[in-house]
């Protein structure tokens, strides 16, 4: 099986690691599918599990990738819910202690094939195009958790989404205009501001740091860099909603501020099964489509790798997606 895999790790250079090659089928439980991948999207996780970060050496060579859409075994068009759950886990899936993403465990997506529990697979709609569905199970269902489950946004209130760029954070944007909020973005690239404006919706988009309106809701996944700003743009009684920290996972906790104003910290991970098809009805309700930045062929390795690149450069605007033909 041809795969796209992280053979070692790399804190400084983590592309160092990245190799593409043909591994042995994967031995999955009984109960799993294979799925033929069409396309896969790239995130930020892919370039930490090059980093050592969240895979332990020890179960290197390992397949990277937590997004697919494609075809079962029956023909069908699905999408790939990442959370895997413990076989008896009963519950969200997220909560449970010892639930895994694809590429930590169980080798993922970038690959002819990826095998999944079948209760993980998603019908695809005939709406979205293979790429543009290959964006939703991660970035796209992690914005949607974080605006209406771990934030609570309701119509009309003001939310703020970190760094405009990047592939969840652009996801929120959407989804908070399509909602009815008033969405702030904030960027270091005038470009990235103008695109958050003009491409995403965004009701206004200021420099990284810029003094704002009060708001209801920040919605954050950049971390140290960002997070003084995060916790003074709320109003009191707001919400940051944390799914990430690209900048660095260690800021100041300001404590002072969070409990004199009365401010609320809520992380989240992913989302679940069932939030997956809620995203996926949602944007198809709205006409709200995944913004890619790029795209490139799974097939071709020198394709794989501009994709990496491209992602690492931090110039992507959206998302970074490897398509393949059927």
């Amino acid at each position: 099986m041809r795969a796209v895999y992280a053979a070692s790790q790399d804190t400084d250079n983590p592309l160092h690691g990245l190799e593409i090659a043909d591994l042995p089928d994967p031995d999955p439980p009984a109960d799993w599918v294979p799925v033929r991948v069409r396309a896969a999207a790239l995130n930020h996780h892919d370039l930490w599990s090059l980093r050592g970060v969240g895979l332990p050496a020890e179960r290197l060579p390992m397949v990277l990738g937590t997004d697919a859409a494609g075809t079962d075994p029956d023909g069908n068009d699905v999408l790939v819910h990442a959370v895997i759950a413990s076989p008896d886990w009963v519950g969200e899936e997220t909560l449970d202690p010892k639930r895994t993403l694809l590429s930590e465990l169980h080798p993922g997506t970038f690959a002819d094939t990826v095998w999944v529990p079948a209760r993980n697979l998603v019908p695809k709609p005939a709406e979205l195009t293979f790429a543009e569905a290959a964006c939703v199970p991660t970035a796209y269902l992690t914005a949607y958790r974080m605006l209406f489950d771990a934030a609570a946004v309701r119509p009309g209130q003001r939310v703020l989404v970190q760094g405009a760029g990047g592939g969840v954070a652009a996801a929120a944007i959407q989804l908070a205009r399509a909602a009815g909020c008033y969405v702030i973005a904030t960027s270091r690239s005038e470009a990235k501001q103008h695109r958050a404006v003009e491409l995403l919706g965004a009701h206004e988009a200021v420099p990284t740091g810029t003094r704002v309106e009060p708001v209801d809701a920040v919605l954050e996944t950049v971390g140290e860099a960002t997070w003084k700003h995060s916790l003074r743009s709320l109003r009191p009684g707001g919400v940051v909603a944390v799914a990430g920290a690209t900048s660095g996972p260690a800021p100041s906790a300001d404590l002072n501020r969070v409990f004199f104003r009365s401010l609320r910290v809520v992380g989240t991970t992913m989302g679940t099964l069932a939030q997956l098809h809620e995203v996926t009805a949602m944007l198809l309700a709205t006409g709200v489509r995944p913004v890619i930045d790029s795209r490139f062929d799974l097939a071709e390795d020198d394709g794989v790798r501009s994709a990496f690149s491209r992602l690492a450069s931090g110039e992507a605007f959206g998302k970074v997606v490897l398509t393949r033909e059927a």
